[in-house]
């Protein structure tokens, strides 16, 4: 493949970011969810603080219907994953017929889960059908540029989730190691410096959290 464009560069970007925070956010879904039933609080107005969106809820109840299911809310899993979509059809001749076909998969089981009475069921072949995505990019796409592209946005979006979400230092410290390379290959503009500095940020004893999603935001 030729030079990629920088338009093709942006599409590439978020299709990797928009997958990953997909993926992330059912995960998140999921742990939640049964909690969620028998709670006296709220927690989900504590998650929509750490993933910097606005609680337009009201209930837990209503959290759990519309933050995965909600298309009109363009802060739901279902919006991020048409945006996943969006990215991906102008891309069909790079990324492939079949990897977006798993994209489409993917939109369906969501479709499907908002309707059914045990939406976790499908909400996991959701994961499972970006699960296979992720795997055709690697087995299907030639380009070592594209893969990385794809790739360096995927990494980017779990740090930046991770960091807000508050993980342990490990787990922190193993998604820099996995998604510097992928930048640094991208042949994408970033900053060195703030990737070198988010590199030491995961290191320090006490990790200040708002720095490294500030640190990530602003990397590339």
């Amino acid at each position: 493949m030729g030079i990629i464009s920088v338009e093709q560069t942006d599409h590439l970007y978020w299709l990797g970011r928009y997958t990953e925070r997909v993926y992330t956010t059912i995960r998140m879904y999921f742990r939640s969810y049964d909690t969620m039933i028998d709670e006296t609080a709220d927690s989900y107005r504590k998650f929509c603080q750490l993933v910097d969106i606005p609680d337009i809820y009201g209930s837990k109840d209503a959290f759990r219907e519309k933050y995965p299911f909600d298309a009109e809310n363009p802060d739901s899993i279902i919006s991020n994953l048409n945006r996943a979509y969006d990215n991906a059809i102008v891309l069909r001749e790079s990324i492939s017929t079949e990897a977006l076909s798993y994209i489409q998969l993917a939109i369906y089981e969501m479709n499907k889960a908002k309707i059914s009475h045990s939406p976790l069921i499908e909400l996991q072949r959701v994961l499972d059908n970006l699960l296979a995505f992720w795997g055709i990019v690697d087995d299907r796409i030639d380009s070592e540029q594209i893969r990385n592209i794809i790739k360096a946005g995927k990494r980017i979006e779990r740090m930046d989730l991770y960091a807000r979400l508050g993980v342990e230092t490990k787990e922190l410290q193993r998604e820099v190691h996995r998604m510097v390379p992928r930048v640094e290959r991208s042949g994408m503009k970033y900053d060195k410096d703030k990737l070198e500095l988010i590199i030491r940020l995961v290191e320090e004893p006490d990790l200040d959290y708002y720095k490294i999603v500030n640190e990530v935001e602003t990397l590339i």
